[in-house]
C-alpha cells in the first residue's frame, strides 16, 4: 500500500510538471496579448501548482476518518455556498460560478464534488444493510446528489452537474446500490438537465451544434475544429515544446479546457498516449488502493475519489476530440487552474491518505482513531 500511495503522488507530480511546461507554452501569446506579460498566466498557475502540491503532502497526513464526523456539517456549508453563489455571482460568460471573498475567488462546484464524495461515503457505509432498498436507503442519498448537482446546474454549470451525477451514481452502485434504482434516477436527471439545458442559450447552442455535426454533417463548433487542427498538426513525434502555432490565439483560451489539444500538437501521438497511461496507472493504483482497504469508507472514498479523477480526464480528451459536446472541464492536472487544481489536489492527498493508513495497518500499527466514536480502529 505504501508504494501505491508513493506512486500515486510522483503520477500526479509528473502531470502537473507537464501541465507547467504545456500552460507555459499554451498561455504565453495570450498572455502577451492580455496582460502585456508573457509569464502573467504561467506565474499564476506555477503559485496554484505550489499550493497544490503542498495540500498533497499536507493531506496525505491527515487521517481520512476525520472526515466522516466532518461531512455533514460541511455539505451543508457547500450547500449554502452554491445558493450564495447562485445569488451574487457575477455573471460570465452567460453563468455565475465564482465567488469574489476578496483576497481570492472561488468556484464552489469543485470543492463540491469532494465534498459530496465524501458524504456519500459516509452514508454508504452508515446504510450498508439498507442501501438496497428504495425508501430507506438509495432515496435518502440520491436526494443529496440531487441538490448539490442541481444547484449546480443552475448557476449554469450543466457538464459539471452532469458529472457529478454520473460520478455518484457510479460510487452508489459500487456502494451496493441496485442497478435498477440507479438506471430511474438516472433516466429522471437526464430528463430535468436536459429540459434546464435547453433553457439555457449556451448550453442549447452546444448540444444543437454536437447534434448537427452527427445527424446532419454539420460543421464542429470552431473551438473543437481548431483543437483537430492542432492535434492532426502534430504527427507522432509533435512539433516539439513551445512550436505551437495554435496556441498563437487560433484556439481561444488554449491553455484551459483544450490544453490537449496544445499537448498533442507539441508531443505528437506518442506523447498524447503517454499521458492518457498516466491516467491509466493513477486508475489503477487508486482502484486498488480501494480494494485493499480494511474499512468500507476507505474503499468508497478511494474508489470515489479515483473515478472523478479519470472521468474527468476521459471526458476532457472526448470533447477536445470531437467525441462528446464542448463542456467547461479541465484537463487534470495539466489545465491552468485554481480551485479545481487545489481541490484535486487536496483529492489526491487523501487517496495517499488511505494507502498509508492501511499500509500502517497490514503492519500491525495503530494509527487512526475514529473520529467519530473516539474508539480505536485497529483492534
Amino acid at each position: 500500500m505504501k508504494k501505491l500511495g508513493l506512486t500515486i503522488f510522483f503520477d500526479s507530480f509528473a502531470l502537473m510538471l507537464l501541465g507547467l511546461i504545456i500552460v507555459m507554452s499554451a498561455s504565453s501569446t495570450y498572455s502577451v496579448f492580455k496582460f502585456d506579460s508573457v509569464f502573467y498566466l504561467f506565474n499564476s498557475h506555477l503559485f496554484k501548482v505550489f499550493i497544490g502540491i503542498g495540500a498533497i503532502i499536507l493531506f496525505a497526513f491527515i487521517p481520512y476518518d476525520l472526515y466522516k464526523s466532518l461531512s455533514k456539517p460541511v455539505i451543508i456549508l457547500i450547500t449554502i455556498l452554491l445558493i450564495a453563489t447562485l445569488l451574487l455571482a457575477p455573471d460570465i460568460k452567460g453563468a455565475g460560478r465564482w465567488l469574489n471573498l476578496g483576497l481570492f475567488t472561488l468556484q464552489p462546484a469543485d470543492i463540491a464534488k469532494l465534498v459530496l464524495i465524501i458524504h456519500l461515503s459516509v452514508l454508504l457505509e452508515d446504510k450498508a444493510n439498507v442501501i438496497d432498498n428504495y425508501r430507506h436507503g438509495f432515496l435518502y442519498l440520491f436526494i443529496w446528489i440531487m441538490i448539490i448537482s442541481g444547484l449546480i446546474v443552475l448557476q449554469p454549470s450543466i457538464s459539471n452537474g452532469i458529472m457529478l451525477i454520473v460520478i455518484t451514481l457510479i460510487l452508489i452502485y459500487a456502494g451496493g446500490a441496485k442497478f435498477k434504482h440507479i438506471l430511474a434516477s438516472m433516466l429522471i436527471s437526464g430528463l430535468v438537465i436536459g429540459t434546464v439545458a435547453m433553457i439555457f442559450p449556451h448550453s442549447r447552442s452546444r448540444i444543437l451544434s454536437y447534434i448537427g455535426s452527427i445527424m446532419h454533417g454539420g460543421d464542429l463548433n470552431f473551438q473543437v475544429k481548431q483543437a483537430l487542427y492542432s492535434l492532426g498538426s502534430g504527427g507522432i513525434f509533435g512539433v516539439g515544446i513551445g512550436n505551437s502555432m495554435q496556441s498563437n490565439l487560433f484556439l481561444p483560451e488554449a491553455y484551459g479546457d483544450f490544453i490537449f489539444a496544445i499537448l498533442g500538437e507539441e508531443l505528437g501521438l506518442l506523447g498524447s498516449i503517454t499521458v492518457l497511461l498516466a491516467y491509466l496507472v493513477l486508475f489503477i493504483t487508486g482502484i486498488m488502493v480501494a480494494k485493499k482497504a480494511k474499512d468500507r469508507f476507505g474503499q468508497l472514498l478511494a474508489f470515489g475519489i479515483t473515478i472523478s479523477i479519470v472521468l474527468d480526464a476521459f471526458v476532457n480528451v472526448a470533447v477536445t476530440t470531437g467525441i462528446l459536446p464542448t463542456t467547461g472541464l479541465p484537463l487534470p492536472f495539466i489545465s491552468y487552474g485554481g480551485t479545481s487544481l487545489i481541490f484535486l489536489c487536496i483529492s489526491v492527498g487523501i487517496l495517499i491518505n488511505i494507502a498509508f493508513t492501511n499500509h500502517m495497518r497490514e503492519n500491525g500499527v495503530v494509527y487512526v482513531k475514529d473520529y467519530s466514536n473516539l474508539d480505536e480502529i485497529n483492534r
